[in-house]
């Protein structure tokens, strides 16, 4: 059973992915683990109450546990209280590719339609740098989540947020025709490239840390640098490289969220909302897709702690809203 289908009060025996861990001190001064477990459903809060100095050096981040505890809810989220821990063995037959949430299309697909896009820019200097970069992170791209606990925190999930703004983009460039397309684009597809850079990913292609320049820069900061060094490499027009760092220096729109500078373009303009659209409808489905029609969510802190309601019209069979994703 799911994660997601999980009640108060059942008993809970099965296999889960270490999401998180950490040794903490209780109010009585006793020691226990909190752990946060998930499996490709979703993830639920545990604690392991009482924990031995053993407990605290056997269990880390990635790693595959078979647990056994009871369910119970504690300021209206469930929680599990554990009973047994163990670490997963080959004798359990258990993958961790089971456990590990994915883009819901596949990887070479996605790098293929980007590339469509990269190859069908007219403007010879913005098509060269974006070629440039995307291809240095070829390897990366494959498997990157876009971030470590936000949206699309998937395996595969940056890819799927640049290739989700891109077909938006293309919408609205059909209605604003009078923009940049090419900048649009580029701008779409480079704005959190340097990700790769500012976080590292594990073995399993989940985020286990942010790297040392990643703390002290970002990936803002990281992006405006590779779109520098590689346009005067490829010996590029000055504007054309000006741009491009405007559209990733502006597209988080507030200083307080990493942006010195607002848009002063339209493409960048259009860049942020984009980005916003598509962090928002990705959180948004990720939460519906766990709550029964007609019922509410608990509140979800990334969403200004919002409750969200999964309305009855959103679950009826409609041939226009099929819920089905694009195979790729």
């Amino acid at each position: 059973m799911g994660i997601n289908l999980l009640k108060p009060g059942e008993a809970v025996l099965g296999f889960f992915l270490i999401k998180g861990v950490e040794c903490k001190t209780s109010s009585n001064n006793k020691k226990y683990l909190d752990l946060t477990l998930s499996d490709k459903t979703g993830e639920i809060n545990g604690k392991l109450w009482d924990c031995s100095e053993e407990d605290e050096k056997s269990y880390r981040r990635h790693m595959l546990v078979k647990v056994k505890g009871v369910l119970t809810e504690w300021q209206h989220r469930l929680q599990l209280r554990i009973e047994k821990i163990r670490p997963a063995s080959p004798e359990d037959g258990v993958s961790i590719d089971d456990f590990v949430p994915v883009a819901p299309e596949k990887p070479d697909a996605m790098y293929r339609e980007i590339q469509r896009v990269i190859q069908n820019m007219s403007h010879e200097d913005i098509r060269k740098i974006v070629s440039r970069l995307v291809g240095e992170k070829e390897e990366q791209l494959m498997f990157y989540p876009a971030a470590k606990e936000n949206h699309h925190a998937v395996v595969g999930g940056l890819l799927y947020h640049i290739i989700s703004m891109l077909r938006a983009g293309e919408k609205l460039a059909e209605i604003y025709s009078w923009i940049n397309k090419d900048l649009l684009y580029a701008g779409i597809i480079l704005h959190d490239l340097a990700k790769i850079d500012e976080m590292e990913a594990g073995e399993i292609g989940l985020i286990t840390e942010y790297t040392v320049e990643g703390q002290l820069l970002g990936h803002i900061i990281q992006g405006i640098k590779d779109i520098d060094r590689v346009a005067r490499e490829e010996g590029a027009d000055g504007e054309v490289s000006l741009l491009l760092q405007h559209m990733v220096l502006s597209h988080h729109y507030e200083p307080e969220f990493g942006s010195p500078k607002r848009p002063m373009i339209p493409e960048a303009e259009l860049l942020h909302y984009l980005d916003m659209i598509d962090a928002r409808m990705y959180d948004m489905r990720r939460v519906l897709d766990h709550v029964p029609p007609g019922g509410l969510s608990d509140r979800i802190w990334l969403l200004h702690n919002r409750r969200l309601y999964q309305n009855r019209l959103n679950t009826e069979p409609n041939e226009n809203n099929t819920g089905e994703e694009k195979e790729g």
